[in-house]
């Protein structure tokens, strides 16, 4: 009889930013599918964090530094979207990933953007 390894794997939360993206003019049946009506928004930001609640802080220093509209937060999830012209979403996740390395100590990627 061989025996099997079993292995497990598991998620450990750590400090960290493990999504951040900017959509600029994307196409409008995204805003449609998001529940976003509005049609003025000419890009959106995506950020997923762990810890999760961390979200919160991250959409308040990224509304803080910019024009831009919290499209949707979650506490549960680390999810967030943002919303505005290009560069104020730019400018707000810049400033919120930002304050999330200096100020916390978080691991975070390099803003990516299509």
């Amino acid at each position: 009889m061989i025996q099997k390894d079993r292995k497990i794997f598991e998620s450990v939360p750590g400090k960290q930013v493990t999504l951040a993206h900017i959509i600029a003019h994307p196409d409008r049946r995204i805003f449609e599918k998001l529940g976003l009506h509005d049609e003025h928004y000419q890009a959106i930001g995506i950020m997923t964090i762990t810890p999760s609640e961390v979200a919160i802080i991250a959409v308040d220093h990224a509304k803080k530094a910019a024009p831009v509209t919290i499209g949707f937060v979650d506490r549960f999830s680390g999810s967030v979207f943002i919303l505005g012209d290009v560069a104020a979403v730019e400018m707000a996740m810049n400033a919120s990933t930002t304050a999330l390395k200096t100020q916390m100590g978080f691991s975070v990627p390099a803003i990516t953007r299509t």
